[in-house]
C-alpha cells in the first residue's frame, strides 16, 4: 500500500477515536514527518486524502484544522446465530452490479459440502436508505433460486432463503475477517481506500450436504458491530 494511504489511515484513526477533535489543530507537517519518518510529498498527499473527505481544512497562515468527525451508525449487527444476522437486514433493498445470472459452481472449502447440479450467481450492492453498505457475491443453488426467482431479485437474499419453510437447512454458518478497502470496494461502497471493511463468508447446507448457498459479503466497518454471546462467562 502507498505510503500516504497509509499514513492517512493513522491520521483518520486519531479522528475518529478523538485523538483530535473538531476545531483543533493538527500537527504541522514538520512534525509529522518528523515523527512517521517519511517525505513531506507523503505528508501533503495523505492530508490532502482527508481534505478531500472533508475531515481537514487548511488555513493558510494558520495551520489545518479538524472540520468533522467520523460519524459510526454501527446499525449492522454480525451476530454468532442465524436470527440476529438476518434480522438487521431483512427489509434491505439489493441492487444489481454486472455479472448477475448463470454460473459454474463457487468455490468450495473443505468441509463445505457437496456442490449442486448448477448455480445462479448473484453480484449486487446492498443500500439502506439509500446507502451502500455491502457488496454481496452469492451463489444459489439453481433448484432453490428457480422457487422464487422475483425475490431473490427483489430482496437479500440469505433473507429469501430463510423465509422458505419447507427448505431444510441442516447447518449454516459464518466467518469473518477484517481487512482494509481495495480502491474498487472503496468506490463502490463510498468510503476511503483502505478503510475497515468485514469480509464474511456465509455458507447454508441442506440435505446430503448439499451447499444450497455461498455468500461473499463485504461490509463497510463504520456500519458492522460483531456480537458474540460469551455464555460461559456469565456467573
Amino acid at each position: 500500500m502507498p505510503r500516504y494511504l497509509q499514513l492517512a489511515a493513522v491520521l483518520r484513526h486519531r479522528i475518529e477515536t478523538g485523538i483530535w477533535s473538531v476545531g483543533e489543530q493538527i500537527q504541522t507537517i514538520d512534525q509529522l514527518e518528523r515523527e512517521f519518518g517519511v517525505a513531506r510529498v507523503t505528508v501533503r498527499q495523505a492530508i490532502e486524502l482527508l481534505r478531500e473527505e472533508g475531515l481537514l481544512q487548511s488555513q493558510q497562515g494558520r495551520g489545518t484544522f479538524v472540520v468533522k468527525t467520523i460519524e459510526r451508525d454501527r446499525w449492522l449487527v454480525l451476530g454468532s446465530d442465524w436470527k440476529s444476522l438476518l434480522a438487521p437486514i431483512k427489509g434491505n433493498v439489493p441492487f444489481p452490479l454486472p455479472k448477475n445470472g448463470a454460473a459454474t459452481a463457487p468455490t468450495l472449502e473443505p468441509g463445505d459440502g457437496e456442490p449442486a447440479d448448477s448455480y445462479v450467481f448473484l453480484n449486487t450492492l446492498q443500500k439502506r436508505d439509500g446507502v451502500p453498505y455491502a457488496l454481496a457475491r452469492v451463489h444459489i443453488a439453481k433448484q432453490v433460486y428457480d422457487r422464487a426467482p422475483a425475490s431473490f431479485r427483489s430482496r437479500i437474499a440469505l433473507a429469501v432463503v430463510s423465509s422458505m419453510k419447507d427448505l431444510s437447512i441442516e447447518r449454516a454458518w459464518q466467518t469473518l475477517i477484517v481487512a482494509g478497502a481495495d480502491p474498487e470496494t472503496a468506490h463502490q461502497l463510498d468510503i476511503a481506500i483502505d478503510a475497515p471493511i468485514a469480509k464474511a463468508r456465509v455458507v447454508v447446507r441442506g440435505r446430503g450436504n448439499i451447499v444450497l448457498y455461498i455468500g461473499e459479503i463485504t461490509y463497510r466497518g463504520d456500519c458492522v458491530r460483531i456480537s458474540i454471546e460469551l455464555t460461559d462467562a456469565q456467573r
